[in-house]
C-alpha cells in the first residue's frame, strides 16, 4: 500500500470513527459511487477527502476541484494527501491551480504544499511561482520561513538559472542561506564568453 494512501486511511479511520460508511468507501472499487460522495449534500469531510483522494490516485478528474479545496486547507494532512492525489491525476490544470494558490498572499499560511506540489510537477508555472512567492518572503520580519525554505529548496531541484538573482538574494537571510548555497550548486554555470 502507498505510503500515503496508508496515512490517509489511517487518519481519517480516527476521523470518522471508524464507521461501516468509512470501511465501506475504502473498500468500494466502484468510481461513480466514489465521484456521487463529492457531489452529494451533506457528506462528512472525511468522506469527500477519501473519495477525492481515491478517484485521484486512479486518474479520476472527476476529483480536481476537491482535491484543490484540500490542497488549501488548515489541516496540513489534508493538504499534504491532495498533493500527492493531484500529483498522479494527471490534470493538465494543477499546476495552474497551485502556482495560484502559492502566489495568494491571502493564503500564504497554506502555500507549501502547492510549492511542493509544483516541484513535483515541474511544470511550466513551476520555476515563476517559485521566484515570485520567494521574492516575497525575503522582505523584512516575513512570518512564513518555511515557505520561503520550501521555494529556496524547490529552485534548488528544479535548477533553473532564472532562480539565480533570487537564490543569491536568500544568502542574506541566515535562515535561507545554507538551502540557498545548496541551490545555487545545483544551478547550471553561466555559459563563458
Amino acid at each position: 500500500m502507498d505510503e500515503e494512501l496508508r496515512s490517509l486511511t489511517e487518519r481519517l479511520r480516527r476521523e470518522s470513527g471508524a464507521t461501516t460508511a468509512y470501511e465501506h468507501l475504502v473498500a468500494t472499487e466502484d468510481h461513480e459511487e466514489l465521484a456521487s460522495v463529492l457531489t452529494a449534500a451533506e457528506r462528512p469531510l472525511w468522506a469527500r477527502e477519501l473519495a477525492a483522494f481515491r478517484l485521484g490516485l486512479a486518474g479520476d478528474r472527476r476529483a480536481f476541484e476537491s482535491l484543490v479545496l484540500l490542497l488549501n486547507h488548515r489541516d496540513p494532512p489534508r493538504c499534504a494527501s491532495a498533493a500527492h492525489a493531484l500529483a498522479r491525476l494527471g490534470d493538465p490544470r494543477t499546476a495552474r491551480a497551485a502556482a495560484a494558490l502559492a502566489t495568494n498572499e491571502l493564503r500564504v499560511a497554506y502555500a507549501l504544499h502547492p510549492i511542493r506540489l509544483l516541484v513535483e510537477l515541474r511544470a511550466p508555472e513551476s520555476v515563476p511561482t517559485l521566484i515570485t512567492t520567494l521574492e516575497r518572503r525575503l522582505r523584512p520580519h516575513d512570518p512564513y520561513r518555511r515557505v520561503a525554505l520550501a521555494c529556496v529548496e524547490g529552485l534548488g531541484v528544479l535548477g533553473d538559472a532564472r532562480a539565480r538573482p533570487v537564490l543569491n538574494e536568500a544568502l542574506a537571510h541566515p535562515a535561507l542561506a545554507e538551502a540557498a548555497v545548496a541551490a545555487l550548486a545545483r544551478m547550471p554555470r553561466p555559459r563563458q564568453r
